[in-house]
This record gives structure tokens, sequence and C-alpha cells, in this order.
């Protein structure tokens, strides 16, 4: 699930709308350890371009 999430995060970056709402589906099919990884690869990944949206999907994790 992790890989597939990393994929359509991907597919889906040109939108910030579309960003947001796939990334929140996607903490809903992960276990926490899966999401402190994709937590690590969006930062790395997206940072740039979506450190708002990021934080605001992740701050559970905190």
């Amino acid at each position: 699930m992790l890989e597939y999430s990393k994929m359509i995060l991907q597919k889906v970056s040109f939108s910030p709308e579309l960003f947001r709402k796939e990334l929140f589906k996607s903490l809903t099919g992960l276990k926490n350890e899966e999401a402190l990884m994709l937590q690590m690869w969006c930062l790395l990944t997206f940072k740039e371009q979506y450190k708002e949206i990021i934080g605001e999907a992740f701050s559970y994790l905190a």
C-alpha cells in the first residue's frame, strides 16, 4: 500500500487539491510505521511544493 500511495501522489503532484485529497486518503490505509515512511518520503520529494499540506496531514504523528 505504501508504494501504491507514493505512485498516486507522484501522479497527482501537479494539483495541490488532488495531492491533499490523495495524501489524506492514503493515510487511512497505512499502519503507523508506513505512515512515518510516507511522511519522510513526502518531505524529501515534495517539501518545497507542499510543505503546509504535508505538515497538516502528518500532524497527528507528532
